[in-house]
């Protein structure tokens, strides 16, 4: 059974790889300096300690020599246990992802048919040589316990749709990152679909109550606990699960302390309710349509996008109210629009215009960020506490603006004081990160699916694991 003894495992954060060289802060939307990374005082780990830390650059490559690798013969790996072979891949990532920003250069065995740069990246050095890691070596354990609808299956479609193809890549077989064995996994992913569960134990909706979600994981946790090692050597730090629906962070409520290192990867990744940035990840919320894998791309070139601002959707969550008491369809350059009119097609005026405005609705996520990069548009976010997916990679300050609701009857004021000269700068930044926010089934790099999973990748390097 689960355990909550003191933490198993020494916090390693190569996160800062991506953060320490490069100066870097978690998402430039409504930070609070408490969830950026520091350094700590010591370079000595503490075993006792129960939260991530972020030792000094200069330490936290442990025993890697001066060379970037261990120095480790033939006969020591043959007696290493599987976690000790695991743990020294991990230590040789590290080196190679310090040296790639030392050298400002990669390393790779193979011929790459993408190289990541310029200032769409934090530092692009050190994402490509992490991909290039994660590519080689990680490996990842999917349960096998539990039974469909609520476990092993999940939507396809519609704004919960990444939830079920996240899931299903990873239990189609056809993932290389998948792990033969539990003993070769990095991590290990908790196949529970959150949506399934509201759909099918919270139907009819006689009690809206979060006890039975959290009960069912609960137990989930406990049976693969009990029935391996995995978890409590861990106390869950290299568990992860992924979900959409907007009651995902209620799992965690009840029981903190079991749920202290997992990472959650939610869309709900709002900050003022308990999202982690430094462990939680940020997932891209996406309306996906039946036979299909996400919304249209269209990219029309900036001189023919002859509208400054376009938004339509329902009027859910307080931003939107504060938007449609300013804008709703009372403007011709900032167009808003609570119902579109029968001769407007939306994806169709998404790539007509420059900005594309996506204010949260109940909760933070929008679909209409990925929706705008697809087509082409600068999306100008609107929302408080929101960690922007793969902020740990991208620099979203690049290629989108952020409006505060404080700031929403100046939207046009704003917009067009941004000079055409960073319009197109942003815009053709835009159409570089469009990879990142594309479903493939399969999988293919630098995917929305192999972006979430490098996610995961950064937040198991972080952890360092004791024998």
């Amino acid at each position: 059974m689960a355990t909550l003894s003191s933490t198993p495992y020494i916090v390693f954060p190569v996160l800062l790889f991506l953060l320490l060289l490069s100066i870097f802060f978690l998402s430039p939307i409504n930070q609070n300096p408490d969830l950026r990374f520091h350094p700590s005082s010591s370079s000595t780990p503490n075993h006792s300690q129960t939260k991530h830390q972020t030792p000094e650059a200069s330490s936290f490559l442990g025993n890697v020599s001066t060379h970037g690798v261990p120095s480790t013969s033939t006969t020591t790996v043959e007696k290493m246990s599987p976690l000790e072979r695991i743990e020294g891949g991990l230590a040789r990532a590290r080196a190679a992802i310090r040296e790639a920003v030392r050298s400002s250069n990669y390393t790779s065995q193979k011929k790459e048919n993408f190289i990541p740069r310029g200032a769409v990246y934090r530092n692009p050095y050190a994402f490509h040589q992490s991909y290039i890691e994660m590519e080689k070596r990680f490996k990842i354990w999917s349960y096998k316990e539990g039974d469909q609808p609520l476990v092993h299956g999940g939507p396809k479609n519609s704004i919960y749709g990444i939830e079920g193809q996240f899931m299903d890549e990873m239990e189609s077989g056809d993932s290389h990152f998948m792990a033969g064995h539990p003993d070769e996994a990095h991590v290990f992913y908790i196949p529970i679909s959150v949506t399934r569960i509201a759909r099918y134990i919270y139907s009819p909706p006689v009690d809206y109550s979060s006890h039975m979600l959290q009960r069912l994981v609960t137990d989930y946790i406990y049976v693969v606990s009990d029935k391996y090692p995995y978890w409590n050597r861990s106390n869950g730090a290299d568990h992860f699960l992924v979900s959409c629906h907007d009651w995902a962070p209620e799992i965690s409520i009840v029981t903190p302390d079991l749920y202290k290192h997992f990472i959650r990867v939610l869309c709900n990744a709002n900050t003022s309710e308990r999202f982690q940035p430094i462990r939680d990840i940020s997932l891209p919320e996406v309306n996906i349509p039946k036979g299909k894998l996400g919304p249209p791309h269209l990219d029309k070139p900036p001189n023919r996008r002859h509208i400054l601002a376009f938004f339509a959707g329902r009027e859910s969550g307080y931003m939107r109210t504060l938007l449609f008491r300013s804008w709703k369809e009372n403007d011709d350059e900032v167009q808003v629009y609570e119902h579109l009119p029968s001769n407007r097609d939306y994806a169709k005026s998404m790539g007509d215009s420059k900005f594309c405005l996506c204010p949260s609705g109940w909760e933070v996520a929008s679909p209409r960020v990925v929706e705008a990069i697809a087509a082409g548009c600068v999306p100008v976010i609107i929302c408080d506490y929101y960690v922007l997916p793969f902020s740990e990679v991208l620099d979203w300050s690049k290629f989108s603006i952020n409006i505060t609701s404080d700031k929403i009857p100046e939207i046009k004021k704003i917009l067009k004081a941004v000079p055409n000269e960073r319009y197109l700068r942003m815009q053709k930044r835009v159409r570089q990160v469009q990879r990142h926010f594309v479903i493939n089934r399969p999988a293919q790099p630098y995917d929305m699916l192999h972006m979430i999973l490098h996610s995961v990748w950064l937040r198991r390097l972080n952890v360092r694991l004791r024998s």
